[in-house]
């Protein structure tokens, strides 16, 4: 399945290379919104809220209302998802707050599991040079991808795998790496990071890993 990414900064819908360099920038949200209308989920992240500076909610709620959302960034509480499930999001998007003091912190998962029910819950695991980062990826841990997810799979209904190093480059997705991650886990499995061509939407899909595309769409590359 080919997942839309919605990214927002101040507002407007964006595309980072490797979460930090502007690329790319639209203006015109209703645009994409209507283009993204038939598909059975879009991705939406602030990345505002994810970097610590502020929020794009009434953009989050206008999308929220018209699209099948999978919403994140910067969501740190329980009372902060139910918040998303509230405005219309379908799933809710954790992912630092899964990790504290350098372990991954399985008593949240638990928590939100609880609160939330799993299946509004999605983990996001972000990997640099195969260990996980957080905090908008500026902060790298000593804990791997595979580990993350065997942990914390009881309390979620999918898993969000970005390769950072491959993130906004459509330079292709290592297939390698979403290939270890679905022999660790029976829950949905989300990629991104990279994705130039259906092809490699099609080899991912062959080995039951959905994707998640966001240059590649704004760029022309994939016509969604």
């Amino acid at each position: 399945m080919l997942i839309p990414s919605i990214d927002l900064m101040g507002g407007k819908i964006v595309q980072l290379v490797h979460g930090a360099r502007k690329a790319l920038e639209f203006d015109d949200v209703e645009y994409w919104i209507k283009r993204f209308s038939g598909y059975p989920l879009v991705q939406l992240i602030d990345l505002d809220a994810a970097m610590g500076n502020g929020s794009n909610r009434p953009t989050i709620e206008n999308i929220c209302r018209r699209l099948p959302c999978q919403v994140g960034g910067g969501v740190r509480t329980a009372e902060q998802g139910r918040e998303l499930l509230n405005m219309g999001a379908r799933r809710v998007i954790f992912g630092s707050s899964l990790l504290q003091e350098g372990r991954i912190n399985v008593q949240f998962a638990e928590q939100c599991a609880s609160s939330l029910l799993p299946e509004h819950l999605t983990f996001a695991v972000d990997a640099r040079g195969g260990k996980v980062a957080i905090k908008g990826w500026k902060e790298t841990t000593p804990i791997d991808p595979e580990s993350m997810v065997r942990e914390l799979d009881p309390f979620c209904s999918a898993f969000l795998y970005t390769h950072i190093d491959t993130e906004g480059t459509m330079s292709g997705f290592p297939l390698e790496v979403a290939t270890r991650l679905r022999q660790v886990t029976t829950r949905q499995l989300i990629v991104a990071g990279g994705i130039r061509s259906m092809a490699e939407v099609n080899a991912l899909h062959a080995i039951g890993v959905d994707a998640v595309v966001g240059m590649a769409i704004y760029t022309d590359a994939i016509r969604a």
